[in-house]
């Protein structure tokens, strides 16, 4: 289909929504166009902050988070589909300056901020339901249209409670998630599209995708034939990337603060807020300089800290996690059957991948080849989600266009015993059935069997992560044993599972598609969230028209009092040219006494007052 023959699911665009970035790209004119935002940044921060007057999103909220520390929202990707009793959600709490509760009733953390004077909580979903939101309006300025329809990318290792809140969020964020696609495979995406428009090589490809982003890291092998795209294997850690390097460096600097100061300023959010911005910028700077400065006035307690850091030390510090991800890299391999001579590219996705020694590292664990740096790391992923967008709303003419991905984990029943039963083994290519596994009853008389699903690796079904449960009821009385059960998991292209369950012999079949379980939102929750968001987002636009008018009487009293002021001797001093400068005068006061008005009624009115009196001279001088 060319594109002058768009259908119904056009415009579709491809969202990375990431831990610390974010980007939205769109097929056009037969490429890929990376969406620049209202800065003309081509990534925007995945950051939302609340203040009395307005709810930020993107630039505006990081540009404003070392005064605002504790409701200002970062690494919300950290939260999205976790219980709150995690461990690695605990540890995280005790770094963010803002406030994470647990729900009442569910093990859900929700996020705790002040807006508008009030105490409010938000979901992580809520959240990122905010930044998907932000990439649509930035995709629908570019193309001068509504976008309903989009494909959103998540990390391959993702579990299934957080792909479904990141559907969620999409939900939310007024968006029709077309499909849900692994990062590390969008990526394969782009970077097999870049090799087919410069090389035009038939040969197929095996390319392992090392993707290292701000809060996750994902190995994936794809093989590449032609237009078929295969994963072989994944493996990979939600809780890794920049922002974990970040705190190795805050917490250096916390340390040394404490050594030269004698005291201890981990308790101060904003302090700490302030410090760990510097550290960002330090280490982005470290990946082209050997040796970089932190310099941040009146930190604490009126000290101005001034320290260095080299790279060195960085990767000292660091070097745990760097060692960990060349362990995934060697366990994605095995997992793929391949030994590291079987791989032609490795490609490099994720802005932590700029970072030295992890190149050093993984090119190193290749015998020295050289790395793929052709295609963009902070890029890819939205480039490989717009092209699938655009194949899945008929835009891109690709019918021989074919994607095989995986499962990342295990999926299974738990038995009587408490073992896990796996129906679909980790690395399984989706969309999967796998029927005909038997179960049976383990009590005389029997009348119901539950069956409760889990994904993971580890053999005791208890310690993986539960998707929920279900129930077959009206079973004969019968000896233990003697009723059986043939159980069918049947999962998705968009990673979405069903389990069924059926009595042998007869009509009685019950079965579940995960969507119900602790992780997950109720239709009704949805609901009210996607009504908050609408109102949320009426509130935005109510302020923008307000700054608008505003900023518009501003406008007009400045340019009007500078044509009065430069072109007023052309006329003679009259009562018309004096009304209008005491006009301006009265109305510059009022804007001075009233800036925080939130009003556009009140600007409109006086600014239609001040033309009435100011425009006839405007007329005359011009």
């Amino acid at each position: 289909m060319s594109e002058n023959k768009k259908g119904d699911l056009w415009p579709a665009i491809g969202i990375d929504l990431g831990t610390t970035y974010s980007c939205v790209a769109v097929w056009e004119c037969n490429k890929v166009e990376i969406i620049v935002n209202e800065q003309g940044n081509r990534t925007t921060p995945s950051s939302v902050a609340f203040n009395e007057s307005e709810r930020l999103i993107g630039e505006s909220a990081k540009n404003q988070a070392a005064l605002n520390t504790t409701n200002t929202i970062y690494d919300a990707k950290r939260l999205i589909g976790k219980r709150f009793s995690d461990e690695t959600v605990q540890d995280d709490i005790k770094l963010w300056p803002f406030k994470v509760n647990s729900h009442d009733k569910e093990d859900k953390p929700l996020i705790v901020i002040t807006y508008k004077g009030q105490k409010k909580q938000f979901s992580a979903h809520e959240i990122s339901s905010m930044v998907l939101l932000k990439m649509k309006e930035t995709a629908e300025t570019y193309l001068g249209s509504v976008v309903k329809n989009a494909v959103v990318t998540v990390p391959a290792y993702f579990n299934d409670s957080q792909r479904q809140a990141t559907t969620e969020a999409g939900i939310i964020a007024g968006l029709n998630i077309m499909r849900i696609i692994n990062e590390p495979t969008a990526a394969a995406i782009a970077y097999g599209l870049d090799k087919m428009l410069t090389e035009r090589k038939e040969a197929a490809k095996n390319v392992l995708v090392f993707d290292l982003g701000g809060g996750t890291f994902d190995v994936s092998v794809v093989r590449i034939d032609k237009e078929v795209f295969e994963v072989k294997g994944v493996t990979g850690n939600t809780h890794l990337g920049g922002c974990d390097f970040d705190i190795k460096l805050v917490n250096h600097f916390l340390a040394e603060f404490k050594r030269k100061y004698k005291k201890d300023m981990s308790e101060n959010p904003k302090a700490v807020g302030r410090l760990r911005a510097a550290c960002e910028r330090a280490k982005r700077m470290l990946s082209s300089t050997t040796e970089t400065s932190i310099d941040i006035d009146c930190l604490f307690d009126g000290i101005d800290f001034r320290s260095t850091i080299s790279r060195a030390k960085f990767d000292r510090l660091n070097m745990d996690f760097f060692t960990s991800c060349i362990d995934y890299v060697e366990k994605c391999l095995s997992d793929a059957k391949m030994k590291k001579e079987d791989v032609h590219d490795v490609v490099l996705v994720g802005g932590s991948t700029r970072i030295p020694k992890v190149q050093e590292l993984l090119k190193d664990f290749f015998n020295g080849k050289e790395l793929c740096k052709s295609i963009n790391p902070d890029e890819a992923v939205a480039q490989g989600a717009a092209i699938q967008a655009a194949i899945l709303s008929g835009v891109r003419n690709n019918q021989d266009f074919t994607l095989f991905d995986v499962t990342p984990l295990s999926l299974g029943v738990e038995l009587f015993s408490g073992i896990m039963q796996v129906y679909i083994p980790r690395n399984t290519t989706i969309p999967t059935k796998k029927v005909g596994i038997m179960l049976e009853t383990v009590f005389d008389n029997q009348e119901s069997v539950t069956f409760p699903v889990y994904e993971g690796e580890r053999p005791i079904a208890k310690d993986n992560n539960f998707l929920g449960k279900f129930t077959l009821h009206n079973i004969p009385r019968a000896p233990k044993g003697h009723q059986k059960f043939e159980v069918c998991f049947e999962m998705d292209d968009n990673g979405i599972l069903t389990v069924s369950a059926q009595h042998t012999g007869t009509d009685n079949k019950n079965q579940i598609t995960i969507t119900d379980h602790s992780g997950r939102s109720s239709k009704d929750e949805i609901d009210r969230m996607v009504k908050e968001a609408e109102k949320y987002r009426a509130e935005d636009q109510k302020h923008k028209h307000d700054l608008n008018a505003k900023h518009a009487l501003q406008n007009y009293t400045n340019k009007t009092w500078d044509l009065l002021k430069r072109c007023g001797k052309q006329i003679a001093e009259n009562v018309t040219q004096v009304m209008a400068e005491e006009a301006i005068d009265e109305t510059t006061e009022w804007l001075e006494q009233n800036f925080d008005v939130d009003d556009a009624n009140i600007y409109e009115e006086k600014l239609g007052l001040l033309q009435q009196i100011c425009d006839p001279l405007i007329d005359l001088l011009a």
